[in-house]
């Protein structure tokens, strides 16, 4: 399929290009860093950050976070997230 914008310049305003459903894990983290997360059911999601701290969120469906976490921790996460990058 033909892109016209394919050699646009990607950054954080612009839309992603890629997604992926996210697995919790309290040892690994997220395979590619994203953009932002889309909450696709609603829950509890704990989020670690560069510096290694984790923070609760309480999150509504089709919420947007546009927040990069390097980990979604499987301890105390509820809610299911999606990725955007």
């Amino acid at each position: 399929m033909p892109d016209p914008f394919d050699t646009d310049y990607v950054n954080l305003t612009s839309p992603a290009v890629a997604h992926y459903t996210i697995i919790p894990s309290d040892t690994a983290d997220l395979p590619v860093r994203p953009r932002a997360l889309f909450v696709n059911a609603p829950g509890v999601a704990v989020l670690r950050d560069n510096d290694g701290e984790d923070v609760s969120y309480d999150l509504q469906a089709g919420a947007v976070l546009s927040i990069r976490p390097t980990r979604v921790m499987a301890t105390g996460t509820t809610a299911q997230l999606v990725a955007w990058y």
